[in-house]
């Protein structure tokens, strides 16, 4: 899973990383947002969701310690990281700076 996290944040375009727990109250709430982020950012972004629990490696790598944490990388780097839950809008505005 290592290498496949790699290649994803590798990508040209914007990825948006949303690390969450199932058992996640805030989590559960910002799940029909990323819905509709993704939606409405199509082919420009990706949105991708991250059990900490399945996969504490990474987010041990990336010190995710509250979920959620919300983090957009490109091209491998990491460009904004957020703590807690988001409005769309803020991260449709945030994915369209870095595209």
């Amino acid at each position: 899973m290592q290498d496949k996290f790699q290649e994803l944040i590798s990508s040209e375009q914007p990825v948006l990383i949303d690390f969450y727990a199932t058992w996640c109250g805030p989590c559960q709430a910002m799940a029909p947002v990323l819905e509709n982020v993704k939606h409405e950012m199509g082919e420009t972004a990706r949105v991708v969701k991250i059990d900490v629990d399945k996969f504490q490696e990474i987010a041990g790598q990336y010190q995710v310690q509250s979920i959620p944490t919300l983090m957009i990388f490109k091209k491998g780097e990491l460009l904004w990281r957020h703590t807690g839950g988001a409005p769309g809008s803020e991260l449709i505005k945030r994915l369209k700076s870095f595209a």
